[in-house]
């Protein structure tokens, strides 16, 4: 463990001075901006208060921010596995599952970093009108009992409201957040391994879309579905499509035949587990002869 955590170490060396890192968390910033204004211009034309975590929420809430935050993690694990003329050095004095399981680790730290930021930026953009306190606010009621909240896509419902608290809820987004970017990442490397760069941003890519085609609304418009046929497709694809699973709305909270949050914990548990068995089986046949990363 301890020569594992040092290729942790050693994988994070000029993280933050980075240009890439850098230009990624500064789209990440621009990104929350964008989203969470709905939110923050209702509280600001109403002159009525958000809880603190309620910003978050309504941002990534809804399977479009969900995959466009989660589409900015291909520039942070586009350099994956790490190679450098160091890496034969590490290789002589670690076996490869070690070297292998260390880009697990960063894997998992970078996407809990780059989540903790998410959640901070949010934090601060609403911070002039929220206050802490775990109860829903006024406007969350205001935009939940009425049409506004569906004309502006927000997504706050009168299911969500009663069913959990707002820290609750935002564990819970959090928590399918980062089950669903960790399959991203986890997809990248290995096909990173097994084809090329190329071909790992090909694959993160074509799962991002794959979850975005199996979207309720947009697949009832491809397949010209009436709005009484609604119920149908979001319980379908409410279990098959990785975004859904990642969606916070779409998971039961007693009358829907959809996921609950741990069982959509559980399918990205086993898709990790089956793409990382799969990752060190290619690990044997890994050619390790270019050591400059390129």
């Amino acid at each position: 463990m301890k020569q594992t955590l040092a290729i942790v170490r050693w994988n994070f060396l000029g993280f933050f001075k980075n240009p890439r890192i850098i230009i990624t968390f500064m789209l990440s910033f621009v990104l929350c901006f964008l989203l969470s204004d709905r939110a923050m211009l209702i509280a600001k034309t109403y002159e009525s208060p958000i809880q603190l975590a309620e910003a978050f929420i309504w941002t990534f809430g809804d399977s479009t921010a969900i995959l466009l935050c989660s589409l900015l993690l291909i520039l942070l694990f586009i350099d994956l596995p790490k190679l450098s003329p160091f890496t034969p050095y590490m290789l002589l004095r670690v076996k490869k599952n070690q070297w292998l399981m260390a880009q697990f680790f960063y894997i998992v730290l970078v996407t809990l970093l780059y989540m903790g930021y998410v959640l901070l930026v949010t934090s601060l953009l609403c911070m002039q009108k929220a206050y802490v306190g775990n109860v829903w606010s006024k406007t969350a009621a205001l935009l939940a009992y009425s049409a506004m909240g569906k004309k502006l896509s927000i997504p706050s419902t009168v299911k969500v409201m009663e069913s959990t608290s707002p820290y609750e809820c935002m564990l819970q987004i959090v928590a399918l957040l980062i089950c669903y970017t960790l399959t991203l990442s986890f997809l990248m490397l290995y096909f990173q391994m097994k084809k090329g760069k190329r071909v790992a941003i090909g694959a993160a890519l074509t799962y991002s879309l794959f979850g975005f085609l199996l979207e309720p609304n947009v697949l009832a418009k491809l397949m010209g579905k009436e709005e009484y046929e609604m119920y149908q497709v979001r319980s379908l694809l409410g279990w098959i499509s990785p975004l859904n699973h990642a969606t916070y709305g779409m998971h039961d909270f007693g009358y829907d035949n959809l996921p609950v949050i741990w069982q959509s914990c559980l399918v990205f548990i086993v898709v990790l587990v089956v793409l990382a068995g799969f990752t060190f089986r290619v690990l044997k046949y890994f050619n390790f002869s270019a050591f400059t990363g390129e």
